[in-house]
């Protein structure tokens, strides 16, 4: 249920905009009542940053897969370089930006980004790829 109505409210916003989609066009969407939605939500902007915190955590399991897949550290810290560029390019901009980038998961995705990156970075340090 809690994806459905991610899905649909990410579906709505991209069609109107955040500002001009209210519960019940989520409700009918997703098919439930008004009152369901709301045992889940308070509001449309609550299921945007839900439905952003899961779209984060699927990029930082992409990134993690990519970095301790196979090949010596600098295929792996290229993939994940470019991997994650490719990732920015294609989901940054708009008018949702400045919401979505508001929400501490927005910070701690930002540091689990950073870790990943320094330990891989460490690793290239360790095997004389990159400079210390």
């Amino acid at each position: 249920m809690r994806d459905a109505l991610l899905d649909a409210t990410a579906r709505l916003v991209a069609e109107h905009g955040i500002s001009s989609v209210t519960m019940t066009q989520v409700a009918e969407a997703t098919g439930i009542g008004r009152a369901t939605l709301y045992k889940y939500f308070p509001d449309v902007e609550s299921i945007v940053h839900a439905w952003h915190e899961r779209r984060i955590g699927g990029h930082l399991h992409q990134l993690r897969a990519v970095a301790g897949g196979d090949g010596d550290i600098t295929r792996r810290l290229s993939k994940v370089l470019s991997t994650y560029a490719m990732i920015d390019f294609s989901h940054h901009g708009g008018d949702l930006a400045p919401v979505l980038h508001q929400g501490g998961h927005a910070v701690h995705a930002q540091r689990h980004l950073l870790e990943l990156v320094r330990e891989l970075m460490v690793e290239g340090v360790d095997a004389g790829i990159v400079r210390g």
